[in-house]
């Protein structure tokens, strides 16, 4: 009987140090982002003026989601006004939508927009800032805009002797690199560097490359600081705990945007103006397949969406896999199915592009694996600098 009891004790003690090692793990296991690892940062913004580049992106995921700027004056952080880029401090307005100056209604500080006509902070905008914060959750793809809104914020920072601290992010594709490198000549809001489509790279990354390979005007370097993130390496899957825009409400949507983005370079739609964008695409004529969905208005998300009230052919993605990988199959597939030949593409193809080739080798009628092959040099050497700058292997 004894015995007996020693047994159960032994087994209950046991399973209970399995438990507390399980627990233990599970904590330690946790994806931390810069803003929750707020040890390494209070002491930097004690007796500082801050500002903060920040948006609905800008949550605590393992604090309730609680905003940064919230949390940054609840700890007495002298906060003076909030920077947004596209979509604005809420995350509701449209791509390419204006976002006006305003105040926050919650916390009563001045909202300055970065997008429109005032990409980048002015001196006289952050002249009574000691340290700009940027905390902006990207996608890692060249022509998601925040990071377009990074190097302006940088560079301001520069030339005005202000320190910039980024708050580290995972990057959602993180886990490999691909596309064409943008071309010089072809530098726009949504292509400021010369890196790939999918470039790999945290915004803490690439803004420690955009510092020292100097691609700030003049060669000017920031006084730059990186959060990082903790427990996340670039291989390993991050699921959003928030949409980082309007139209990207998904994981799988964020898998295939750096494929169906191109059909904004073209008559095709994407799916904006549907619960789905980046997701399905069509046109309105039966060659283009045999899935259906018709662009409606939906505000805070599309409210005037390519082939509005038409119904388009085309193709359902929402089956692709999580482990989608950036391919240009969509695109030369609705390209061959169009029969417009130059008349498929728009103004703005070369300009999401990064290069002038790709269109070319398309109307060349170059299959995707003889475009990749031209790929091939810029990639390698794209990767050689990249790792000099990488925090998470």
């Amino acid at each position: 009987m004894n015995h007996m009891k020693k047994l159960i004790s032994t087994c209950f003690l046991s399973l209970l140090l399995f438990l507390t090692l399980v627990q233990s793990n599970s904590a330690w296991s946790q994806v931390l982002t810069g803003s929750e690892r707020s040890d390494l940062y209070l002491p930097l913004l004690e007796g500082k003026r801050v500002g903060i580049v920040a948006n609905q992106t800008s949550i605590m995921p393992q604090s309730e989601n609680k905003h940064v700027v919230d949390f940054l004056l609840e700890k007495g952080v002298a906060l003076k006004k909030v920077f947004v880029p596209e979509h604005g401090f809420r995350g509701t307005a449209d791509a390419g939508e204006k976002v006006d100056n305003s105040v926050d209604q919650k916390t009563g500080l001045p909202i300055v927009s970065l997008y429109g006509n005032n990409k980048k902070p002015s001196s006289s905008q952050i002249q009574d800032l000691d340290i700009l914060i940027f905390d902006l959750q990207d996608v890692g793809v060249r022509f998601f805009t925040y990071i377009s809104t990074m190097h302006y914020v940088m560079e301001a920072a520069a030339e005005n002797g202000k320190q910039v601290i980024i708050f580290d992010r995972p990057n959602p594709l993180g886990d490999y690199v691909d596309g064409p490198i943008r071309k010089e000549g072809f530098q726009s809001f949504v292509g400021m560097h010369p890196i790939p489509i999918v470039h790999g790279l945290t915004v803490g990354e690439l803004a420690q490359m955009i510092n020292g390979e100097k691609w700030l005007k003049g060669g000017l370097e920031v006084d730059l600081k990186v959060i990082p993130v903790e427990n996340w390496v670039h291989d390993q899957e991050y699921h959003l705990p928030i949409k980082p825009s309007p139209n990207l409400p998904n994981d799988l949507a964020i898998r295939l945007y750096p494929s169906t983005c191109f059909f904004e370079g073209t008559v095709v739609s994407l799916g904006r103006g549907t619960l789905f964008p980046f997701q399905v695409y069509g046109y309105p004529d039966p060659k283009f397949g045999d899935f259906t969905f018709t662009p409606i208005s939906i505000d805070g998300m599309s409210k005037n969406p390519p082939h509005q009230d038409k119904m388009c052919y085309g193709y359902d993605l929402r089956t692709q896999s999580l482990d989608h990988r950036f391919t240009l199959r969509f695109l030369l597939q609705a390209y061959h199915d169009s029969e417009m030949g130059e008349k498929f593409f728009n103004n703005y193809f070369n300009t999401l592009s990064g290069t002038d080739e790709l269109k070319k080798q398309i109307l060349e009628g170059k299959s995707e694996e003889e475009i990749r092959a031209t790929w091939k040099g810029g990639l390698e050497n794209y990767k050689e600098i990249r790792n000099k700058y990488l925090i998470y292997i």
